[in-house]
């Protein structure tokens, strides 16, 4: 399945040839941590600051001249993006966009080199890979640029986070003075580096495909030991059986599998942003991503934001088919989507109120994702707790238990009058009728 639109050509600028870019966007089996929100939407497509993750990745790649065709890759079935790139292919003229579907989970390497013909049709001189799962400012320009400026074959996008979020993530070792990548290691088991992966990728069209050739390659040509990671079983390895070999050999993993050698015989190297990154892996990830949006939408004087008034402290991205009562008061760090409402007195902060939600008069929604056609009563307290800037974590420990900091009500829920819900995790169409507080209600 290809959606094709018809662009007008853009001049390639001083970025020679011409590029492509890739969202990754994964599958229906992945996306579980997003749960409940992924049960009614695919992730990608979830509203953050008004618009879907996917709708942010597009934006910055429509700034960059050389890009003309983007293709999304995952294993969701065609019908899934088949609205959001009609609406796409109207909202950015300049770019083609097309899903190509796997026919299976093939890891992040294995669906760019199974589609290998399509993205390198017209001789792309760079091809950009983007996850779609990552909030940040995507500096995408300023890659292309270092890449010119060290013949690099591959860029990688890095970010500085704190020595104990580190192993959490692909870990990046380079030299300060030249920016080349010496070493990688993804999810290293001890520290090696606060600089991590923040999974956008710029690579030459040369060197990619050969990468991943070589790597499947290799692991087709050695019996595949596995084993359980050392710090848990340090003697247990394993012999990995015939069939759930062949299964494994077609999941190849940029991240894993591609990088680390690169790292050792490439020029390789690293943009170190300086602006903001987060993950959106959670669904309580999802607030943090929608205030770094918001901001960026308010530093770069978007017109869609709400004015400010005596009830909005800004940012706040009202829907214009949203009715809010103007004694409501909203924000910081709000977004309210189609058709909601919100009644007279209420209080909204650091919250997503989502299509056709109700928010009752004088009640109070802090640090929570209201979920579609869901009603909090009047009177009614839903709340999380906020989180450091700094912290890539959702959650927070309670009562010596570790539960989500954002409160997240799935589809169809009721908040009874009075009702006060405090960090849970509400499954769809549930109606609460008594204070909860720390609980997944299923």
């Amino acid at each position: 399945m290809s959606l094709q639109i018809p662009h007008r050509e853009r001049s390639n600028g001083s970025s020679g040839g011409a590029t492509k870019a890739v969202i990754l966007v994964g599958g229906a089996s992945r996306g579980t941590r997003f749960r409940p929100l992924s049960l009614d939407v695919p992730k990608p497509l979830f509203d953050v600051a008004g618009h879907p993750i996917i709708w942010h990745c597009l934006t910055a790649i429509e700034k960059v001249p050389s890009i003309q065709e983007v293709y999304l890759i995952g294993y969701y079935e065609e019908a899934v993006f088949r609205d959001f790139i009609k609406d796409s292919s109207s909202e950015f003229p300049n770019l083609s966009i097309k899903y190509l579907r796997e026919y299976q989970a093939l890891g992040t390497a294995g669906g760019l080199y199974h589609f290998r013909d399509a993205i390198l049709k017209g001789r792309p001189e760079h091809i950009f890979v983007l996850n779609s799962d990552v909030c940040c400012s995507f500096p995408l320009n300023e890659m292309l640029k270092l890449a010119q400026e060290k013949d690099a074959e591959a860029v990688i996008l890095g970010t500085r986070v704190s020595e104990e979020a580190a192993n959490n993530f692909g870990c990046i070792v380079s030299d300060s003075h030249t920016r080349r990548v010496l070493h990688y290691v993804e999810k290293p088991e001890s520290y090696i580096s606060n600089l991590i992966n923040c999974g956008v990728y710029l690579f030459s069209a040369d060197v990619l495909f050969p990468s991943i050739r070589s790597a499947i390659k290799r692991r087709t040509d050695r019996p595949r030991l596995g084993s359980y990671r050392s710090s848990e079983n340090m003697a247990s390895s394993f012999m990995i059986d015939d069939d759930e070999d062949s299964q494994k050999n077609e999941v190849i993993r940029l991240e894993q599998d591609i990088l680390g050698d690169m790292a050792d015989s490439k020029q390789f190297f690293v943009y170190e942003t300086k602006d903001f990154w987060r993950q959106i892996k959670t669904a309580g990830s999802a607030i943090p991503a929608n205030a770094l949006y918001l901001q960026k939408a308010q530093q770069d004087g978007s017109k869609e934001l709400a004015p400010p008034s005596a009830n909005l402290i800004q940012p706040v991205y009202i829907h214009p088919t949203a009715h809010v009562h103007p004694t409501a008061k909203l924000g910081p760090n709000v977004s309210i989507g189609p058709r909601a409402t919100v009644d007279a007195g209420a209080r909204v902060k650091e919250s997503i109120v989502l299509e056709d939600a109700e928010i009752k008069h004088d009640a109070c929604v802090l640090y929570s994702i209201i979920g579609w056609s869901s009603r909090v009563g009047a009177w009614a307290r839903v709340e999380g707790t906020p989180t450091p800037v700094t912290s890539h974590n959702t959650s927070v420990i309670k009562n010596g238990v570790k539960v989500q900091a954002i409160t997240i009500l799935g589809k169809e829920c009721a908040v009874g009058d009075e009702i006060r819900v405090q960090n849970c995790v509400c499954l769809p169409f549930k109606e609460l009728k008594r204070d909860v507080a720390n609980e997944v209600i299923m």
